[in-house]
């Protein structure tokens, strides 16, 4: 494992970031060199970067293309490869980690342009599971019904997701050989199954997951839960999930 390598002020990070014109295009890398400030992390060096396409070698080049939002761990959109590991580009300070810093992007998911990604599949397994708490349309509901306090507090932290995608990046079995629907969507069932409205679905969203690249496809590597940003219990809704899933099977064959 690299070990972190804290960096000087006054000196100069070297950032090598695999860049990739289209999707279609060949991946190359391009070198940058940029001044070193306490406590900056990768977003701001690329920010750096944006501000002046300037390689290592004095070469202009294209400003390198990223996505960013909330810049403080929220909303998963600057998820890059970092070093090797899948992680939150605002959250990853140059202090912590090994120089030369290399930047790519996520492989699970396809390439839209340089460090771009397509999260459709991500989004897609969403939809496959309804992950939502459906409503008739009316406006007047009054207050929802209440949950015990200790199944809010864990749905609480299953609630934590934001769709970075780093659990499928980490994932070996998602991958473009395999249509497996991935950790972050079965933990999400667990999620909407135990709210007392979305439970009304959730032999729907089981029957989902037993289907081909429902939870038969979780290869139990682990994985996901050590990657994930938000310490999310992962595997642990997936066993949960497997259990529940399995019941549902019964039920059905019951109902024959």
């Amino acid at each position: 494992m690299a070990t972190e390598t804290p960096t000087k002020a006054g000196k100069m990070v070297k950032f090598i970031i695999t860049r990739q014109d289209s999707p279609e295009a060949a991946p190359y890398t391009e070198e940058f060199e940029v001044p070193y400030r306490p406590n900056m992390n990768v977003i701001s060096a690329l920010m750096e970067i944006q501000r002046n396409p300037t390689k290592s070698d004095g070469n202009s080049t294209t400003p390198v293309c990223w996505e960013s939002n909330c810049l403080e761990e929220v909303c998963g959109a600057c998820s890059m490869v970092i070093n090797g590991k899948p992680r939150q580009a605002c959250s990853s300070l140059v202090d912590k980690l090994e120089q030369p810093v290399r930047v790519a992007p996520m492989s699970t998911f396809p390439i839209v342009r340089d460090l771009v990604i397509n999260r459709e599949r991500m989004f897609n397994a969403l939809k496959r599971v309804k992950a939502w708490i459906p409503i008739d349309g009316t406006y007047d509901l009054g207050p929802g019904p209440r949950m015990a306090e200790t199944k809010r507090q864990w749905a609480y932290e299953l609630s934590k997701c934001m769709t970075c995608g780093v659990c499928l990046e980490a994932c070996p079995n998602v991958n473009d050989r395999s249509s497996f629907i991935g950790p972050a969507a079965v933990s999400q069932v667990r999620l909407f199954n135990a709210h007392p409205t979305g439970e009304m679905n959730k032999a729907e969203r089981l029957e989902t997951l037993m289907e081909d690249g429902g939870i038969e496809g979780c290869g139990n590597s682990q994985n996901c839960v050590r990657s994930c940003p938000k310490g999310i219990p992962l595997t642990t809704s997936i066993a949960a999930i497997n259990r529940d899933t399995t019941a549902q099977l019964f039920k059905n064959w019951l109902s024959f």
